[in-house]
């Protein structure tokens, strides 16, 4: 029994063949993978870094379009504004444009309304801007205690007009003067606006 005892013994403390290779190749494999972690570490760290750089420009890019979004908006809702106050007739555009182009949003659906609870529209809120302000409309009589009479009694003094075919070379120095007045004459009543 004690050769039993020793031989047992014997071959608990005697490494396993088995054992000593699973062993090694452990030890191995760990002693690679070792090796390898620093080159996968620093490959890791590198693609890190360029999809927090993409992610930057990216980020960059959606605010860069949100901006460009914006202001088209706000150029559609001054033009939409100025339109609006132009076909109502109002002569000083930019003055009645400063006055109103905080008091108009626009609704989610995409149409122009004043602020506030009324929520009337941008042609309903101008023509009530205009009723109240009708100093921002263009004159209605031109004229006033120092105005320069027009020149209809002139023009009903003196023929209506003359025809073109008749202006012809040789043609008689007063007619030709006439019709020289004549022209100046409107070309200045086109200059002034009358």
């Amino acid at each position: 029994m004690s050769d039993q005892i020793s031989d047992e013994l014997e071959q608990k403390k005697a490494p396993d063949v088995r054992d000593v290779v699973r062993q090694a190749i452990q030890e191995f494999i760990s002693a690679e993978q070792r090796k390898a972690e620093p080159a996968y570490k620093t490959e890791l760290q590198e693609e890190r870094k360029r999809r927090e750089s993409l992610e930057a420009r990216v980020n960059q890019l959606v605010e860069e379009n949100r901006k460009a979004r914006a202001m088209a908006e706000e150029a559609d809702r001054n033009a939409q504004i100025r339109g609006e106050l132009q076909r109502m007739g109002i002569s000083k555009v930019d003055l009645a444009f400063k006055a109103i182009k905080d008091d108009i949003m626009r609704t989610e659906d995409g149409r122009l309304q004043a602020k506030g609870g009324d929520g009337r529209s941008l042609q309903d809120y101008i023509a009530h801007f205009v009723e109240e302000n009708p100093e921002l409309l263009p004159a209605r009589i031109a004229g006033g205690s120092g105005a320069v009479s027009s020149s209809r009694s002139q023009a009903q003094s003196e023929p209506a007009g003359f025809e073109l075919e008749k202006i012809k070379p040789g043609m008689n120095k007063e007619e030709l003067e006439r019709i020289r007045q004549h022209i100046s004459r409107l070309a200045s009543q086109a200059l002034r606006g009358a």
